[in-house]
């Protein structure tokens, strides 16, 4: 069966699920997002595509933005990350206090909130302008310069990011943060605020499916070791506090924001990105993780 073919059924499948799940509200501009959109798009490495749904329609990427930082970040300092940030999953909320008052201001790993902070610090520190490197480093994976940062998104999450803050100044008195809390941050939210679809994603993934290569161009982006090391990364810690339940229905490679976005990787063959607004308690796209768990039924694509 044709992935096109598949793409629809779940479509039609999911429809009476459109809307469930409760949109960001927490962040003030994304409270107001349509909960009844859904878009679902797979890139191959072959170059075989498939659309369904609301596939060009832009949104807020959020903690998706948190692997293409520490990419970034593994390019540029290597093993020098894992000195300042863990590699197990947290348990604990993505945004938890918790673990950093027990554990020396080190977070987990890097893709929960303060572990993001720590990669987004190692780049302030690589880079004079680490949001633009951010951005041009997206632009490229995608193929695409039409990618900016949404500042209204950006201006309401550093509004309202207080717990981000807090995480921030705890790990600076740690010694873990080695910029200004408030620099550091402030590109922290720009990342998140980026504005990409479904389409952007899922081609912007692919290096991570082809052993850190972008098919397209055949640019080595990231070693193969260091696109292993990252697919199991966001395996054991990419769905913030529902890994298990998440590799258990669907079991592929993932990584979730509340943006309503999730980008899942097939080692070897393509990038899936699902985009529906509504989340569950979790903080991860309810009717979106349904579509990825059937397309592995449908497809049998799950490593296990």
């Amino acid at each position: 069966m044709k992935l096109q073919q598949i793409l629809n059924e779940i479509y039609q499948e999911l429809n009476p699920d459109f809307g469930q799940g409760k949109v960001a509200n927490y962040i003030p501009a994304l409270a107001n997002i349509n909960p009844n959109k859904f878009g679902m798009a797979v890139h191959s490495i072959s170059g075989e595509k498939a659309f369904v749904g609301d596939v060009n329609e832009n949104f807020s990427i959020q903690s998706i933005s948190k692997v293409f930082t520490l990419a970034l970040a593994m390019m540029e300092c290597h093993e020098k990350v894992w000195e300042r940030v863990g590699r197990e999953p947290s348990g604990n909320r993505f945004n938890s206090l918790v673990q950093l008052e027990n554990e020396n201001g080190i977070p987990r790993n890097p893709l929960i909130n303060a572990g993001a902070h720590v990669v987004t610090d190692l780049l302030s520190s690589k880079y004079e302008n680490p949001k633009y490197e951010i951005l041009q480093f997206i632009r490229k994976l995608a193929e695409k310069e039409e990618i900016f940062f949404d500042n209204d998104v950006a201006k309401s999450e550093r509004e309202t990011g207080n717990r981000n803050l807090a995480m921030g100044y705890f790990m600076k008195s740690f010694g873990n943060i080695h910029n200004q809390v408030r620099v550091v941050l402030d590109t922290y939210f720009h990342q998140c605020a980026i504005a990409m679809s479904c389409t952007d994603l899922a081609k912007a993934f692919l290096f991570l499916a082809n052993d850190g290569i972008i098919p397209y161009s055949g640019e080595q982006i990231i070693e193969k070791l260091d696109s292993d090391r990252i697919n199991a990364l966001m395996l054991t810690c990419g769905m913030y506090d529902s890994v298990g339940d998440f590799a258990y229905r669907v079991g592929l490679p993932s990584k979730s924001g509340v943006g309503g976005g999730i980008v899942s990787i097939v080692p070897g063959e393509l990038a899936i990105c699902v985009w529906s607004p509504g989340l569950s308690e979790n903080g991860n796209s309810y009717v979106g993780t349904k579509a990825l768990e059937l397309f592995v039924r449908k497809t049998g694509k799950g490593i296990f």
